[in-house]
């Protein structure tokens, strides 16, 4: 009985307990309840400030971003355009270079059918001395011009031979023949690298017979005791063959240095005569200078005879100075004296004058 009594109240505190905790458990509910409403409604307030925020953000970094972006369009447009400028003005350049390129190659092709022509007349030895004959005149003009006082052209010898050129040099050198030459054919083939080493020395050796027959023409054709120098000029119009025989062949030189022959191209040529032009010159300069001196001397003579008689009348005037200042005490003697006899007869009138009146 004692345990069901027991047990009974064990129950009921049980139960008693588990309504207290219903009761108590009922009201922490409706708390939570009002806090979750609350959080709730704290978070939605939060979650749309935080939505204002983020879109206000977006709407910042959307608009920089706007600003950046179009500011990289702006200077890649930039950028493209000054590339496209540049771009189209190197292919103008490159068109136009093209151009000049093209000009210069249709030159190139005219020259070298030019070259092939002259090549094609130098092959005519009466074409040669043609050549050398125009060469040598137009380098005496451009030195010495239109004067027929300093060289002649095609002069005639009392030998009867024609010379290219006569060049009336100062003394001792006189007269000056100058002659021109072109020994093309075998020089040719001697510098012809396509030729074998042996018909190239041939060559050679036909080309040196060739310059000294040039030379001994010139010397004995052009140089006349009492008439011309006993020195030539032998002008050769090519300056390859005139430098091949400098640098190789000196026993060329030495041959036409024996037999008093100058050897010479357009450019030494033009040096020469320059050379000639200036000793004229000088020795025409000089010329004047005595002339002048003469002049000079004769009117140093005339200042002599000019300063004697200048003396002469300076002497002249001094005495007729002296006479007139001799004349001019005698005169002013007179005059005092004409003067007192004046005052004497004056004072005789007064005292005549005195008496009649007593």
């Amino acid at each position: 009985m004692e345990y069901i009594i027991l047990f009974c109240l064990v129950i009921l505190t049980i139960l008693t307990l588990f309504i207290f905790l219903k009761i108590i458990s009922s009201k922490t509910d409706v708390a939570i309840l009002e806090r979750l409403a609350k959080f709730e409604m704290s978070i939605n307030d939060r979650n749309i400030e935080f939505e204002r925020n983020l879109n206000r953000s977006f709407d910042l970094v959307s608009e920089k971003l706007d600003k950046k972006l179009n500011l990289i369009y702006d200077n890649v447009n930039s950028r493209l355009d000054d590339n496209f400028k540049k771009s189209n003005e190197t292919f103008a350049n490159i068109l136009e270079r093209l151009a000049t390129i093209d000009n210069a190659q249709k030159k190139i092709d005219n020259l070298s059918t030019d070259i092939i022509s002259l090549q094609s007349v130098l092959t005519d030895k009466k074409s040669r001395g043609i050549f050398g004959e125009v060469s040598l005149n137009h380098i005496l003009y451009n030195i010495f011009g239109d004067n027929s006082k300093l060289y002649s052209i095609q002069q005639k010898l009392s030998n009867g031979y024609i010379v290219d050129c006569m060049l009336y040099a100062p003394l001792p050198l006189g007269s000056i023949a100058i002659d021109s030459k072109f020994p093309l054919e075998n020089y040719q083939n001697m510098v012809d690298k396509t030729i074998s080493s042996e018909d190239r020395k041939k060559y050679e050796k036909q080309f040196k017979l060739d310059f000294k027959k040039h030379v001994d023409d010139i010397a004995n054709k052009y140089i006349i005791k009492e008439e011309t120098s006993d020195q030539a000029i032998m002008f050769l119009p090519a300056e390859a063959i005139f430098a091949e025989i400098n640098a190789y062949h000196q026993d060329l030189i030495d041959y036409a240095y024996n037999k008093r022959i100058w050897i010479t191209s357009p450019t030494t040529l033009i040096s020469t005569l320059t050379v000639i032009e200036m000793i004229l010159k000088n020795i025409e300069r000089d010329k004047y200078t005595s002339i002048i001196h003469q002049e000079l001397n004769k009117l140093g003579n005339d200042f002599r005879l000019y300063k004697e008689r200048w003396d002469k009348l300076a002497r002249s005037v001094k005495t007729v100075n002296n006479d007139i200042d001799q004349v001019y005490i005698t005169t002013e003697k007179i005059s005092k004296k004409f003067e007192n006899i004046s005052q004497v007869k004056i004072e005789n009138d007064n005292l005549l004058e005195e008496n009649i009146e007593n």
